[in-house]
């Protein structure tokens, strides 16, 4: 699903064991509950210790809150030529990352987005969450800009870009058809929000 060179044999085992405990962290969320998972039943049933959990996901809640799109996405901004306007950068950036989605993976993510909004100790971290990707689509944007890192106007064009994805899947889980719909409210974005 990435457009990076095939990873090393190490890296492809890291990779198969974050996805184990998050496969099998999601399957006892949903059969028992997520608060009534403990760290000890997911690494049994991922058959990891412990430690290893933890290597992967500093929390619990971390398992269902780490979004494996956003670096992808982040990266395709970054490899758009410089000459595209930001905006536009992130349009063609979130169309080469969901292109690129599989069925099952997009099942996947919407069950991860229905367990964060329907669970309320990750629904209220999830909101932390939004203004640490605000701060990270923030840097790309400021980097593609050649301005400083932390600057105000592209913390406050990533905050837009949020904003728009809010207003497009306001319940926190995207359907298939939202990406159309992203797109269009981008779009919006980059005309000057014309009403």
């Amino acid at each position: 699903m990435t457009s990076s060179p095939p990873a090393g044999l190490r890296e492809r085992k890291k990779a198969r064991t974050r996805a184990a405990i998050r496969d099998h962290a999601m399957r006892l969320f949903e059969e028992q509950g997520f608060a009534a998972t403990t760290v000890d039943q997911i690494a049994a049933a991922a058959e990891v210790s412990q430690s290893t959990f933890f290597r992967y996901f500093p929390t619990k809640e971390d398992v269902v809150l780490s979004d494996d799109y956003d670096p992808l996405m982040l990266a395709a901004v970054r490899d758009q030529p410089p000459d595209v306007p930001p905006i536009e950068a992130i349009r063609r950036g979130i169309r080469t990352v969901f292109e690129q989605i599989s069925p099952e993976d997009w099942q996947r993510e919407q069950d991860r987005q229905r367990m964060i909004f329907g669970v309320p100790e990750l629904r209220a971290r999830a909101t932390q969450k939004y203004a640490e990707l605000i701060g990270m689509v923030a840097a790309v944007i400021a980097e593609r800009a050649g301005r400083p890192a932390g600057d105000l106007r592209a913390r406050v064009l990533a905050g837009a870009v949020l904003g728009a994805v809010l207003a497009v899947a306001p319940s926190g889980v995207a359907e298939r058809g939202d990406v159309a719909r992203l797109d269009e409210a981008l779009g919006f974005l980059q005309d000057g929000l014309p009403l």
